[in-house]
């Protein structure tokens, strides 16, 4: 019974670890993702800003609707 155990606590064991790790890699992917989020907004700032300063129009997905 004792072997039985011993056997499932280090199935525990290592099942903590594979969580712990798991959620290390969520954790660094979720900084990861806001960094690319903020990046491409910025991105997305600049070519409509580049689009304005040669000429063209506010593009239409940033264009208020006429009823505001």
């Amino acid at each position: 019974m004792s072997e039985r155990i011993t056997r499932l606590e280090e199935q525990v064991a290592y099942l903590t670890k594979t969580v712990e790790d798991l959620s290390d890699v969520i954790a660094r992917q979720d900084r990861e993702l806001d960094q690319i989020k903020r990046r491409t907004q910025m991105l997305m700032e600049r070519e409509a800003q580049r689009d304005l300063d040669e000429g063209g129009s506010v593009p239409l997905a940033d264009q208020k609707p006429p009823h505001w």
